[in-house]
């Protein structure tokens, strides 16, 4: 019997908990295991692809860090998993502040108690389409001081907001909102070699989900959210391709979705 959370139905997935899932994960329930199990049957190399994403999250943080940003702020963040932001940031900068945003309870249960010792990190409900809310959080401004440079992460989250105006609208609030010399990492997921009826099984899997939805995107489109960013070298790239280190994994040539990334300093 699958442990019961207060408002959560364990028979509607999660895209936290599918991500988990197929990061090798535990915190997950039967109906998020079923939905991934689908997922991997659409686009085999979607394990691949998550596990690139989240190497992408370690060279990105890293990247940040190296310019001399202390404050991050992870919007979407999912369930603790290896290299999370704050351990990344932490061992680069130990005085590195961290602030996790999601709208799901079981984040929030699991990051919490991850964290409960670590009081340069928390772990807040929010939820990306509503960001003067989160802005406005007491505890986001007294964790994180928006004069000084933050460090926004908006990775495997932006496709879930299918309306592009809005999701444009959604990023540059957050823009206008961050100091000189912050940094904003996104990952996004595109189309890669699906041809229409797989993509339109994918969306109708998704509007099963806590999400409703998910939206590829072409690089050109995903690049519009780096409007009044400088995009850093290489730019807006593959996942593998921004910045790889010695002796990371390349994906693999199976078909499925792929995905574009990119990092920007606000001027």
């Amino acid at each position: 019997m699958e442990k019961a959370f207060p408002g959560i139905d364990p028979a509607v997935p999660s895209v936290a908990r599918i991500y988990d899932y197929l990061l090798g994960g535990k915190d997950n329930f039967a109906s998020d295991r079923a939905a991934a199990e689908k997922v991997i049957q659409l686009t085999p190399n979607v394990r691949e692809g998550v596990r690139s994403n989240r190497r992408f999250l370690s060279r990105a943080v890293r990247f940040m860090a190296a310019t001399g940003i202390r404050q991050f702020l992870d919007i979407g963040a999912g369930l603790p998993t290896q290299e999370n932001v704050h351990q990344v940031a932490l061992r680069v900068a130990p005085e590195s502040h961290v602030v996790y945003v999601d709208n799901d309870p079981i984040v929030l249960t699991h990051g919490r108690a991850l964290l409960a010792d670590n009081d340069q990190t928390i772990v807040l409900s929010g939820d990306l389409r509503e960001p003067e809310a989160i802005l406005a959080d007491p505890e986001v401004t007294k964790h994180l001081d928006l004069g000084q440079p933050v460090g926004l992460l908006l990775l495997a989250v932006l496709h879930f907001i299918p309306d592009d105006d809005v999701a444009q609208r959604v990023v540059a609030t957050l823009r206008d909102r961050l100091a000189p010399g912050s940094a904003l990492a996104i990952s996004h997921l595109s189309f890669g070699d699906l041809d229409e009826e797989r993509l339109r099984e994918g969306r109708e899997l998704y509007t099963k989900t806590s999400a409703g939805s998910a939206t590829p995107r072409s690089s050109a489109q995903i690049r519009r959210f780096f409007d009044g960013f400088t995009l850093v070298e290489p730019g807006l790239v593959p996942t593998d391709d921004w910045r790889p280190e010695e002796g990371d994994p390349r994906l693999p040539a199976l078909p499925g979705v792929d995905g574009f990334v990119g990092v920007g300093l606000l001027p």
